[in-house]
């Protein structure tokens, strides 16, 4: 069984556990599971070293992080009945 603490990320990439859906509107309409967009914000979980080689790059993110990311950029990845997003550090857009 995987555990989400012993994940090792490569290079630059980040695991992120999604924010849940909105379920409601801010008017107070009842979203149906089937009409629910991507959740495209999230916390931070696991982060790689870095790309390293002759131009290293360190990681700007850092675990705890909350994030803005690309709503369809990613690999979606389910652990424990968990859904979580691997990504590149370059596909997140702003930390919150």
């Amino acid at each position: 069984m995987v555990d989400v603490k012993t994940i090792k990320l490569l290079a630059d990439r980040v695991l992120i556990k999604p924010s849940a859906a909105d379920s409601v509107t801010i008017g107070g309409i009842i979203i149906p599971d089937t009409a629910k967009e991507k959740p495209h914000k999230g916390l931070v979980v696991a982060v790689g070293p870095g790309k390293q080689g002759k131009d290293d790059e360190k990681m700007t993110l850092k675990i705890d992080d909350f994030v803005l990311y690309n709503k369809y950029g990613g690999s979606e990845l389910t652990i424990d009945e968990q859904e979580y997003i691997i990504m590149r550090e370059t596909d997140i857009i702003a930390i919150l």
